[in-house]
């Protein structure tokens, strides 16, 4: 099932898109383009990007939500699918009585990326118990209360206005949902921080003008990177939100972070 979702007119206050300031009406065109334009590439561009590290990186992300059955399951901005697909995997090696009653909800603002998921899943067998949502992260069309966990991985920095994002996943949890969150981080230990500014900065847009002939889409995302709220500042985000319990913890040397909150 798939379901669309438009936003109402934006307002005028701006917001970064990249280290530009745009409208906020302005930077959610900005972004769907940019992944309209990547989309078809995006999986094979996250391989090249990561040096295959995003692959351990969500096998993490996968332990801390430990799948299992009678769960209702949001993949907000879930691009093409992987952190579902990725847990409808787990619960089909446990066996039929693990999966059972598992509910999978992908949400994301991008028509194309829904697409590619879509196709994956079905694919890959998985035609019940899945549905697919267009819409925003400011304004998700989920009930109050109906989701026992709510992931966003990799999508956090590319909301246009991410405190009413937060509000909104908080909303739909049920009392003692999980929430949790991989993204890109940037804080870097200081050894590995040249290397990694100088891949970032020069090597990534040209591999996205190499792959995919868009330098400019890859120069954005290394760009919302360095713009996104170090760890301790999202974890303050999350309380504000009304989270409780969070905590955090990086991987490879600070490159991502994994935040976890609940709503008690």
């Amino acid at each position: 099932m798939k379901k669309k979702y438009t936003t109402d007119s934006a307002s005028d206050s701006e917001t970064n898109f990249g280290y530009r300031r745009v409208s906020r009406g302005e930077h959610a065109a900005l972004v769907s383009n940019v992944f309209q334009s990547v989309a078809h590439k995006y999986d094979l561009m996250n391989d090249l990007m990561s040096g295959g590290l995003h692959r351990l990186w969500k096998k993490v992300l996968i332990n801390h939500i430990n799948p299992r059955s009678h769960v209702q399951f949001l993949d907000m901005a879930a691009g093409t699918g992987d952190i579902t697909l990725q847990c409808l995997d787990c619960l089909q090696k446990e066996g039929p009585k693990h999966s059972k009653g598992f509910k999978a909800t992908l949400c994301d603002p991008n028509d194309a990326m829904l697409e590619i998921a879509r196709k994956r899943a079905v694919d890959r067998g998985y035609v019940k118990g899945i549905e697919f949502i267009t819409a925003p992260a400011e304004r998700i069309p989920i009930e109050d209360l109906s989701i026992d966990i709510c992931v966003i991985s990799f999508g956090l920095r590319n909301v246009t206005d991410r405190s009413a994002s937060l509000s909104e996943m908080h909303r739909v949890l049920k009392f003692g949902g999980h929430f949790l969150c991989l993204e890109f981080s940037p804080v870097i230990t200081p050894t590995l921080a040249p290397l990694y500014e100088a891949y970032s900065k020069h090597i990534l847009p040209w591999l996205g003008k190499l792959i995919t002939q868009d330098r400019e889409s890859y120069q954005y995302l290394v760009e919302s990177i360095r713009k996104f709220p170090k760890p301790d500042i999202l974890a303050e985000e999350l309380k504000r939100a009304g989270f409780s319990n969070i905590n955090y913890h990086t991987l490879s040397g600070g490159i991502v972070a994994i935040h976890s909150g609940w709503r008690i």
